[in-house]
């Protein structure tokens, strides 16, 4: 392992490695029960079954990065790209569940092609740096929005279409039982702010455990008949049925339900799905490439760990194992997995080999046997985990010049509309040809990039044919 992995010549040692490794885990592991928690909204789709597609996911991918690239970080379904194939391409667009992952098989194919001939780079190239950088604080925002609607904290009020709940015990028309699942989120989230401002390890997960006991502790002394809801789980029959759901309703679903989209052009004709199914792929596409390529930069760039070019070691390598695990990830029944930016906590302590990425793999291996428990996990304890995330995700709005006009306006715009449209792609299109118009109009458009260009030119077909 030592001659293999280099650890020794990278000045780390196997203790540290695997040290690293469980401490990404721990920073991780949220996503085992947030995902699954998310993905079972969709009809035909069940908790267990995507809590083990999600942990096979994370085995392969983090194994693949370790073995391919030797780099000390880990993968999983990302944050946002799940949020993106739930809400987006099958509650907003009507895709069903495994048609939506033929375009998270579509993306992990072109994202091999991509990376081996070259052409990633001139992809990037094509967004502009300012909408890249909002792109990620948009989805932050969602992300955010999505955990406060999960927790009952923000509600559509019939009026202003949101609103913040009632907590008004003594006068109002709630309960307590109404009340404390709510009062539970908001208390995680400030608990883990306050623990990962003490550098606590998997500060997220142990806000998510937290939150979970303070939950049945809190319904079953003081909410009537809550028990009855709250059955302890039967390990064994939850355990066998979380692999036998996996079997029927994930694994393998892309390739015996997915290439049908009769339905859906029944429902919208032929030139509208093109239209959908181009830049639907694009979107996912373009949101995974810049997420990996800022994780990779990120957390080589805190460890030391750059080239004397100022590049990530093994680059190429790393994101083909990114594109590997995500094809691998639409075959298992999961949207798109991508390198986490938690790994950097790893790397923090030590990481900075690929031995640190296959002990995470390990530990994910290990708690993939644990749905029956992770069912536990209710929906606004994960719903914490979504809020700081977000919270997260939105530190990049600090490297935007906010006082470019053009900037401004197009980053914004990229911002606000994810979250205001309940639709990241639109974020990412309005953002996109805001910048080209403003560009155009202030007499700079020889500026543009001709793959811009073609981006935006596909967004605006999207709009006028697809809505």
């Amino acid at each position: 392992m030592n001659r293999f992995f280099k650890v020794t010549e990278r000045g780390s040692s196997i203790r540290t490695e695997i040290g690293a490794g469980l401490t990404t885990f721990m920073a991780m592991a949220y996503i085992l029960m947030v995902n699954a928690g998310m993905f079972a909204e969709l009809d035909g789709v069940t908790y267990g079954a995507v809590y083990i597609a999600t942990a096979i996911s994370a085995v392969l991918g983090t194994v693949c990065i370790g073995l391919l690239a030797n780099l000390p970080l880990a993968q999983a379904p990302g944050m946002g790209l799940n949020a993106f194939f739930v809400y987006t391409a099958c509650m907003t667009f009507g895709l069903s569940y495994a048609n939506a992952l033929v375009l998270v098989l579509c993306d992990g194919v072109i994202f091999i092609l991509l990376t081996v001939t070259g052409l990633r780079k001139a992809i990037f190239d094509a967004i502009p740096a300012r909408i890249k950088t909002a792109i990620s604080a948009g989805i932050g925002l969602f992300i955010a929005f999505l955990g406060l609607q999960n927790a009952g904290i923000v509600v559509d009020d019939g009026a202003t279409l949101v609103n913040l709940r009632s907590f008004n015990l003594l006068g109002g028309n709630v309960t307590w039982a109404d009340v404390f699942p709510a009062l539970v989120t908001i208390v995680a989230v400030f608990a883990i702010g306050a623990m990962a401002k003490k550098k606590i390890k998997g500060a997220v997960m142990w806000g998510i455990l937290g939150a979970s006991v303070v939950y049945y502790a809190v319904g079953l002394i003081t909410v009537p008949g809550f028990y009855a809801a709250a059955v302890a789980p039967n390990l064994s029959s939850d355990f066998l049925g979380a692999f036998k759901d996996f079997a029927a309703l994930s694994f393998g679903k892309v390739f015996t339900e997915g290439f049908d989209f009769s339905a859906y052009i029944a429902a919208h004709g032929t030139f509208d799905f093109v239209v959908m199914f181009v830049t639907t792929m694009l979107a996912f596409c373009m949101v995974d490439m810049f997420d990996t390529l800022g994780t990779l930069y990120g957390a080589c760039a805190a460890g030391n760990m750059l080239t004397e070019d100022g590049e990530v070691p093994n680059m190429n390598r790393a994101m083909l194992s990114d594109a590997i695990a995500t094809c691998c990830g639409s075959i298992m029944g999961t949207s798109t997995v991508t390198t986490f930016v938690e790994a950097s906590s790893g790397v923090a302590e030590g990481g900075r080999t690929g031995l640190s990425a296959m002990s995470s793999a390990a530990f994910f291996f290990i708690a993939m046997f644990l749905s029956p428990v992770a069912q536990l996990i209710p929906t606004y304890a994960c719903a914490a985990a979504l809020i700081y995330v977000g919270v997260l995700m939105m530190a990049n709005v600090k490297d935007i010049e906010w006082s470019d006009p053009i900037t401004a306006v197009s980053c914004f715009l990229t911002i606000a509309m994810m979250p205001l449209t309940y639709n990241i792609s639109y974020g990412i299109a309005f953002g996109l040809l805001s910048y080209i118009f403003l560009k155009v109009l202030t007499g700079k458009g020889k500026e543009i990039n001709a793959g811009t260009w073609v981006i935006g030119i596909l967004f605006t077909i999207m709009f006028f044919v697809s809505r």
